[in-house]
């Protein structure tokens, strides 16, 4: 009887633990699978502009992959809304097939910003083979101006703000092009798909740059590097570094949406919100 018993206890704590670890399984399945990669949180940049005298306000919107308008991304949209920005800026993989251009539509027919919507192009929408003046036709009939290594000035309550588009992979070339006649007197803001490029011949006056790309890394874990980062991320994962030795704000978003494999693990997608401010505030402390 003595050696029937401890057997019994033996298979009770066997039983215990696989149940225990079956549902930490299960637990870290069900946030990697599905509460992470819809858990969209709200990122603040403030950068303080001497021309400016009164505020502006951006959203910044990255790596959406999607494959159709679902309940998500109407969530999205309607955040984004909610922040009643001035301006929308756009940075690049909205899609991963041609065939979901028609849903990436729906998404940004749905976007409001009181001064546009601008965007670049992402090395996904080379690689689906939209890219270019087709991408930028679909754009203009919802409201988007797609900038393809060119500029956009812009004046917004008697202030002065130039948007540059840097076109996937900015290449040396391409940012000389596209810095070409930029005017020292107005707020430059750089655009750029992926993070890291020729930072060493950026001008002096460009006053912020947004970037995408990485996803933050998507997957990761406490105290250790990404597993993964795409080609053109350099050492940038997410936030806000300096870069050039102007040291100029560039902001990396971890993005809306997810490549390769529907997951995210301590990672969650964002929506950016920069406030250009007329007051002379802090940003966020650097990574460089």
């Amino acid at each position: 009887m003595i050696f029937s018993s401890q057997k019994s206890q033996g298979i009770t704590r066997r039983r215990f633990l696989t149940l225990g670890l079956g549902g930490l399984t299960g637990t870290l399945l069900a946030d990697t699978l599905w509460y992470e990669p819809q858990a969209i949180k709200l990122e603040n940049l403030s950068v303080p502009v001497a021309q400016f005298k009164k505020s502006l306000r951006l959203v910044q919107i990255s790596d959406l992959h999607l494959n159709n308008f679902n309940r998500y991304f109407e969530k999205v949209a309607a955040k984004v809304n909610a922040l009643q920005p001035d301006l929308i800026m756009l940075t690049g993989d909205y899609l991963e097939e041609e065939r979901n251009i028609r849903g990436v539509l729906d998404f940004l027919k749905e976007l409001k910003a009181k001064h546009g919507i601008y965007a670049v192009q992402g090395n996904w929408e080379y690689w689906s083979r939209l890219e270019g003046e087709n991408l930028r036709r679909h754009f203009a009939g919802v409201g988007v101006k797609l900038l393809i290594d060119e500029r956009a000035d812009l004046e917004i309550n008697g202030q002065s703000l130039s948007i540059l588009g840097l076109d996937y992979p900015s290449s040396t070339d391409q940012l000389q092009r596209v810095q070409k006649g930029i005017d020292p007197q107005r707020f430059n803001l750089l655009l750029s798909h992926v993070p890291a490029f020729a930072h060493e011949q950026l001008h002096e006056r460009i006053g912020l740059i947004l970037s995408g790309h990485t996803h933050g890394g998507q997957v990761r874990l406490p105290f250790l590097p990404p597993f993964y980062l795409p080609r053109y991320s350099g050492r940038f994962i997410s936030g806000l570094y300096h870069v050039s030795h102007h040291r100029i704000p560039l902001y990396v978003s971890r993005g809306v949406g997810t490549s390769v494999l529907p997951v995210r693990f301590l990672c969650r997608p964002e929506i950016g919100l920069i406030e250009l401010t007329a007051q002379a505030t802090n940003p966020a402390p650097s990574q460089s």
